[in-house]
């Protein structure tokens, strides 16, 4: 039984853990670029777009093109930002070894 309550505190201790990590990642900002740096987009930790940043000269080019670099500086943004989220997740979980659990959720 002595097991079981051990099982049972570490689990409220990384629930405890998981709760201060999503109010950090909430608080993560993260920028995609593209088109070396021609185009910015900056996420806020739930994945919302904060800021959209378009050089003049990008302007200039065809509808296409612009449309091709929010996309890429969008996807560049959210990849920084699954990997800061899954850092974070890492750091509450570390030292809980739960065989068969994967992280991120």
């Amino acid at each position: 039984m002595n097991d079981f309550s051990k099982i049972l505190d570490k689990a409220k201790e990384l629930e405890e853990k998981m709760k201060e990590s999503q109010q950090k990642i909430k608080n993560i900002t993260v920028e995609g670029t593209s088109g070396t740096g021609s185009v910015k987009v900056t996420l806020n930790g739930d994945g919302e777009m904060l800021k959209i940043f378009i050089s003049p000269d990008t302007l200039d080019e065809e509808k296409s093109i612009i449309e091709d670099l929010i996309t890429a500086a969008h996807n560049n943004a959210k990849e920084k930002l699954k990997t800061r989220t899954s850092e974070e997740i890492s750091k509450a979980a570390g030292g809980f070894n739960l065989p068969g659990f994967k992280w991120p959720l």
